[in-house]
């Protein structure tokens, strides 16, 4: 099966795309398509977080449920949203938590968090799609075997990533993290429903850059760039 994705990925995931779970995935995205039915996101950026963070770039992994289920919203990367996109309310959560810890000041317009992603933050949905206005509609259709995998070579196959585990559903991901050879950091999910159960306080940013530099790897500037220069 050709799937369309980054080289390096490709190689490190051969196996999954030949695996009968993964035609399953193709059937059932080709016969919802085939229905009338609207998916985001849309099928060339299905796999944009493994296009903009190359295996062998990956430092830091933040773990997100499923995409964005509104128009316009999604685009592959998880808690951020397209350019001209009002960020949601769990990422201005996000965007509180990262001031209050290192002073950074985002615009509650940008969204879009592809400066992260090309910095070598994984930002990875569970679930790579989702039918429109139906959260969590794709979400037993076998796309979680497949990121559980990728979970599960990162951790094999690289040393020294930071795994943000935000949530109950993201920290339940745990057991598939060697914590011998890399670091787990948990808290609430930034949702308005839980972030001041946990989350506002966990200060992930600075703790991730401080163990990113005791590696002798560059930190991650967490400014997000304005959506005209992406």
């Amino acid at each position: 099966m050709d799937v369309k994705i980054e080289p390096s990925w490709k190689t490190t995931l051969n196996d999954e795309f030949t695996q009968p779970y993964f035609a399953q995935i193709v059937h059932f995205l080709k016969t919802e398509k085939m229905a009338g039915k609207t998916i985001y996101p849309p099928g060339p950026l299905i796999f944009n977080a493994f296009e903009q963070t190359p295996f062998d770039k990956v430092k830091v992994v933040l773990l997100g449920q499923d995409p964005y289920h509104g128009a316009g919203q999604a685009h592959g990367l998880c808690f951020s949203v397209q350019k001209g996109i009002t960020p949601p309310p769990s990422l201005i959560n996000i965007y509180k938590e990262i001031k209050s810890d290192i002073g950074i000041t985002i615009p509650s317009t940008q969204g879009n968090l592809s400066s992260w992603a090309q910095q070598g933050v994984l930002l990875l949905n569970a679930t790579l799609t989702v039918r429109a206005n139906e959260p969590n509609s794709h979400s037993k259709i076998g796309w979680t075997v497949f990121t559980d995998a990728v979970i599960r070579k990162i951790s094999e196959l690289k040393t020294g990533v930071v795994f943000l585990l935000w949530g109950r559903f993201a920290q339940e991901k745990q057991i598939l993290i060697d914590e011998t050879k890399h670091y787990v950091l948990k808290a609430a999910h930034p949702s308005p429903f839980s972030a001041d159960k946990g989350f506002f306080g966990c200060k992930h940013f600075s703790k991730t850059n401080d163990l990113l530099i005791q590696q002798g790897k560059d930190p991650i500037d967490w400014n997000i760039e304005t959506p005209a220069d992406l």
